[in-house]
């Protein structure tokens, strides 16, 4: 074998490989491929689990009158608040839009911030 095509197998290899990854098989940057934090790198974030505060505390009831405590399941432009970002299970979520919308009806809260 000549030189010449020594060099055209090695260079034919490493065409082989993607466009901009690096040799060695980890992504540019110098971090794993997984993701994970290295020792001593960064601490993943972990968010409380939500829970029914409704269902942990029996004293609480869902009322329209109840003013105070539908404020804290209404936005600021006056939406209902999710139960995927407040927590509540599906059977008080619905129970506290019917209240939130019979309190709206009856202009105990506000329909959105314009009406504070």
């Amino acid at each position: 074998m000549s030189e010449q095509e020594t060099r055209r197998t090695e260079s034919s290899s490493q065409d082989s490989r993607p466009a901009g990854r690096p040799a060695g098989g980890r992504p540019a940057g110098g971090r794993p491929a997984g993701g994970r934090p290295q020792q001593g790198g960064r601490r993943r974030f972990y968010a409380r689990r939500k829970f029914c505060r409704f269902c942990a505390n029996k004293d609480i009831k869902i009322d329209y009158r109840d003013s105070d405590l539908l404020r804290n399941f209404i936005t600021e432009r006056g939406k209902i608040v999710p139960r995927r970002i407040s927590g509540t299970c599906a059977p008080h979520q619905r129970k506290l839009a019917e209240a939130i919308k019979r309190a709206r009806n009856l202009a105990l809260i506000p329909l959105c911030a314009k009406h504070f």
